[in-house]
């Protein structure tokens, strides 16, 4: 019986992006497998080399933003003339499906079957570039699996997806999985996200590939290092001094109200995402920001954040100082720091890993000319504290998903900002950088005059210190 997928002694293609030795792997029928690793190890190395093995359909990540058309950029879904210019959920589905093989019943049930799991009717006539992250997600999926792939390979499945929607991917891919017409592939951060269906793991350390165990034998291995306390990220004692030790300069503002958002209603088309909405967030507070996926958690972040042009119409106070008498969105990006999920894509130039952290210091996408010794230095004591300081001189590009998160990370604390607003702000993280991202953020909002505003899917990502939340429903 011939496998499924066959490397042996297989180096990847690029020579600057290798691992350390070549690779021997095989997958045969029946197995169903979780790539796991820290950032950086080289997961992504090892995927690239099994397309083209087999019938393969993969799903990253990175890609999900590509389906809302070309030309994107971070403020994009807030435009109305990009998103008349943007396809329809109808018209990219319909591409997808439209080359499927007429005549199959079984594949229209499959097809169909998908999209009543995914909840995708209700978004067939929405713009794609008006789709939350999550929406993005369950899009991406749906038009893969209509594809009808024999292996079917997902980055991080379950990234930007509420509970429900993780329910329901893990339901789906669990029945896909026991249906035996395709073989699933998972490529994960932590343990906890790798579903029971999985027969089989394969750990990439230190762009090294770690033999395939069966499933059990890893999640025991697993529970022995928990319990060992190998897998907690700490932030170092010298590291805590030097956040809360930092010099406070003419950035230390203070305003008393940080936004004030009154009967705020937020429409396009004729779908309603923000009705009536009242949210006062005053000098000091932590929000949890919470809500299924399409609910306008970033709808409302953007309006704050004057991304939005809908804010002028809007009866908003920012900062002390009411929306729309005469301040510049400048103006208002000053006070914050922020990262989102929309800003991966968006911000894949090809410069220097600092270039993008340095960026944060002026909003946008990297830095402009050559930066300065200070913007330097800045940039340096942010990357090191998030334990990437190693990547400053790494084109962007070539990082990880994980890596390049942690470098947009770095980028909303460079200006010390007063609010800190964090959109998924652990995306893609390993179990190690996860809780030392948490304490980072943590420790930093024990400065004087920070306010924070994070939004997650997932209850044990928000640090402690939350003291507020607001949980929108979908409308």
């Amino acid at each position: 019986m011939g496998h499924l997928i066959e490397l042996r002694d297989r180096t990847a293609p690029n020579p600057y992006r290798r691992l350390r030795e070549p690779v021997n792997f095989t997958l045969d029928k029946g197995e169903h497998l979780a790539v796991i690793g820290p950032n950086g190890a080289g997961k992504s190395i090892f995927i690239d080399m099994l397309s083209g093995s087999a019938d393969i359909r993969q799903i990253k990540f990175r890609d999900a933003f590509s389906l809302t058309g070309s030309a994107f950029y971070h403020q994009q879904r807030w435009n109305s003339q990009d998103a008349d210019s943007a396809p329809s959920v109808r018209e990219v589905l319909d591409r997808t499906c439209g080359s499927l093989p007429g005549g199959n019943a079984g594949k229209a049930d499959m097809t169909e079957h998908i999209f009543r799991l995914l909840e995708i009717g209700p978004m067939l006539d929405s713009k794609t570039v008006m789709l939350s992250s999550g929406e993005l997600r369950k899009l991406q999926l749906a038009a893969a699996l209509a594809s009808c792939p024999e292996i079917l390979i997902i980055d991080n499945p379950y990234i930007g997806l509420d509970v429900s929607a993780r329910q329901t991917m893990d339901s789906m891919l669990s029945d896909l999985a026991a249906d035996g017409h395709v073989r699933i592939i998972l490529v994960v951060n932590k343990t906890g996200d790798i579903p029971p269906f999985i027969t089989h793991v394969l750990t990439v350390n230190d762009m090294a590939v770690g033999r395939k165990v069966p499933a059990p034998e890893f999640r025991a291995a697993e529970k022995e290092s928990v319990r060992s306390g190998k897998a907690a990220g700490r932030l170092s004692p010298g590291k805590r001094r030097a956040i809360l030790e930092l010099p406070y300069s003419g950035h230390d503002y203070n305003a008393s109200v940080v936004a004030d958002l009154r009967n705020v209603s937020i429409r396009y088309g004729g779908r309603t995402i923000l009705d009536s909405l009242d949210w006062k967030i005053l000098n000091g507070e932590k929000w949890a920001l919470c809500g299924e996926n399409g609910s306008g958690k970033s709808t409302l972040l953007s309006l704050i954040c004057a991304d939005n042009p809908q804010s002028y119409a809007c009866d908003i106070t920012l900062f002390d100082r009411k929306r729309g008498s005469g301040e510049s969105i400048w103006d208002i990006k000053r006070h914050i720091g922020y990262a989102s999920p929309e800003m991966y894509r968006a911000f894949l130039l090809h410069m220097p890993a600092i270039g993008i952290v340095a960026g944060g210091l002026s909003d946008t996408a990297g830095i402009c000319g050559k930066p300065t010794e200070e913007q330097l230095a800045i940039s340096s004591f942010w990357m090191d504290i998030f334990g990437i300081g190693q990547l400053r001189n790494r084109f962007f590009t070539d990082l990880s998903s994980g890596e390049q998160h942690l470098c947009l990370l770095a980028r909303a604390f460079v200006k010390d900002p007063e609010l800190l607003i964090l959109d998924e702000p652990l995306h893609c993280l390993d179990d190690r950088n996860r809780e030392l991202a948490k304490e980072i953020i943590a420790t930093f909002c024990l400065r004087r005059n920070k306010t924070l505003i994070m939004v997650s899917h997932y209850e044990e990502n928000f640090p402690d210190i939350m003291d507020h939340r607001l949980t929108l429903s979908r409308h």
